[in-house]
């Protein structure tokens, strides 16, 4: 990757008076905000339609996207939809997005704004359809009979339709044609505007790092279709779940309830419902971040009924030769491994053999700094044993800084942050975890604790890393009040939104100058 510096913000965060952001003209403006800044990418997270929760992470597929995210007064300059049609959807929720309101009004619009397109664009629209059918006509079943079942989950429907027997199927089609003609012109709407969003990112020298989630939802159009890639009874019920033992997000772990791949048989397939992510990530993306990428070395599962995820196991990956076919179908694909988590010496191979480039997470270091010299690396032991008298300060602070969480430590290869949108914003952080301050001043080498903000975010851009992202949290000074995700947190998550007035242009120059001071 080339150096340079992003921030990670998601279109859902975007200003806007509908009550959530979307691809229209405030996602330009956004744009338009990075390339003063002097910042070259862009992060957001998946794009793809949330279901229960809100989590762009447990989606109803993992192809098609958000109808959300789909800008109404796009829709209205084409004719679709009329000035005072919009005026009744104008939210004043502020900083959150307000899910419930979206959920109650968004589709209703949008159906109206399907039936007027039809009559102009029938035949663009079809040929979306042809083109996107192997995973777009799932989608639109799965949300006509999810519509017809009052949206109870797709483990609740009637065997009839929850086993995809191809004859109910196109009953189905023939017999709520409008409905599935509705969620194939959502998926032609959100593709075309993102489409010209992303080239118009572009065009202002602004790189797109997208999300790929690595588990689908049980509740989603890739199960329903594609039932054999996944791991499940007779009657289309998990076996297993994922998820992620106890640690430092969590003491019981992570219960994330999606259901698991067949390995065996997707190996078999030559991994086909995989090649269709990657080529379709490749389509959408600059940067491909790869979720909880470690599951493609060893994977957690967890009993089906558990209530944590404390007594899980793991089992083996599909490993390299996975991502060796990835690359048959998408040889420029730039791929980002998201490598945090439990450490193991199978991640870490499988990273240097790929060299992708993984993540830092500079909240990380200050937690183990102090216990560097409990728990020594071996190869420093004996010269501990044999200079222990002669420790002196300077040869302590130097060795406490082996922690590869520290700046300093970085390889080129890698993507860093203060924190992701799993973490606490900086400021809550530095709240928190008043013990570890005097290590920070240490390292940082300040004398006054209102410098260390500050000082850590100017450490960061100034590290080797070849990719530094801030998230828009850190460059507001915002608290806990505004984080984006609590990581085992069910609900109240993936609702921060910015401000008009967050944009600043002495916001943009401070970045612009931090960019150029450290030669990004």
């Amino acid at each position: 990757m080339k150096r340079g510096s992003g921030i990670l913000l998601h279109i859902s965060s975007l200003p806007s008076k509908y009550g959530i952001g979307t691809f229209g003209k405030e996602a330009r403006r956004w744009i338009r905000f990075l390339k003063r800044a002097h910042q070259s990418y862009w992060q957001i997270l998946p794009l793809n339609p949330t279901s229960f929760g809100d989590s762009p992470y447990q989606s109803f597929s993992a192809f098609a996207m958000n109808p959300y995210f789909i800008d109404l007064e796009i829709l209205m300059k084409k004719g679709y939809l009329r000035q005072e049609e919009l005026e009744a959807l104008e939210s004043k929720s502020g900083r959150k997005v307000d899910y419930g309101f979206l959920y109650a009004t968004r589709f209703d619009i949008l159906r109206t704004a399907s039936q007027r397109a039809y009559a102009v664009e029938k035949e663009r629209i079809n040929r979306f359809y042809r083109k996107e059918k192997y995973w777009l006509k799932d989608y639109a079943v799965f949300m006509t009979i999810k519509t017809m079942q009052n949206g109870a989950p797709f483990s609740s429907w009637p065997e009839d339709l929850k086993l995809h027997k191809r004859m109910v199927i196109e009953e189905i089609i023939k017999k709520e044609e409008k409905e599935f003609s509705f969620w194939i012109f959502v998926q032609y709407e959100a593709f075309s505007q993102y489409k010209a969003l992303k080239k118009y990112a572009n065009k202002y020298g602004v790189s797109i790092i997208g999300d790929m989630p690595i588990y689908v939802s049980e509740d989603s159009a890739d199960v329903f279709g594609n039932p054999k890639e996944f791991l499940l009874d007779g009657r289309r019920n998990p076996k297993k779940v994922a998820g992620v033992p106890p640690d430092y997000f969590s003491e019981d772990g992570q219960l994330w309830g999606n259901p698991l791949y067949n390995w065996e048989y997707m190996e078999k397939r030559d991994y086909r419902f995989w090649k269709r992510r990657m080529k379709m990530a490749n389509r959408l993306y600059d940067f491909v971040r790869i979720d909880h990428f470690r599951a493609f070395a060893s994977y957690y599962t967890i009993p089906k009924n558990a209530i944590n995820a404390k007594n899980g196991k793991w089992e083996k990956g599909p490993g390299y030769p996975f991502f060796e076919r990835m690359r048959s179908v998408a040889p420029d694909v730039q791929i980002i491994a998201e490598d945090l988590g439990v450490a193991s010496k199978d991640v870490s191979e499988l990273l240097k053999k790929t060299q992708f480039p993984g993540l830092k997470v500079y909240e990380f270091a200050f937690s183990d700094y102090e216990e560097c010299l409990k728990n020594p690396l071996k190869e420093r032991k004996e010269y501990l044993k044999l200079h222990e008298n002669e420790w002196t300060k300077k040869q302590k602070k130097e060795f406490l800084l082996t922690n590869p969480y520290l700046p300093h430590n970085y390889e080129e290869n890698c993507v860093a942050y203060i924190g992701t949108h799993d973490n606490a914003p900086l400021k809550s952080y530095l709240e928190e975890h008043k013990e570890e301050w005097k290590s920070m001043m240490d390292y940082l080498q300040i004398k006054k604790e209102e410098d260390i903000f500050d000082t850590l975010l100017g450490s960061l851009i100034r590290s080797r890393a070849d990719v530094v992202i801030f998230t828009m949290q850190d460059l507001l000074k915002f608290s806990e009040k505004y984080r984006m995700n609590f990581p085992g947190k069910r609900e109240g998550n993936w609702c921060f939104r910015c401000l008009k007035s967050d944009m600043t242009k002495a916001l943009a120059e401070h970045l612009k100058r931090m960019s150029y001071e450290a030669s990004r």
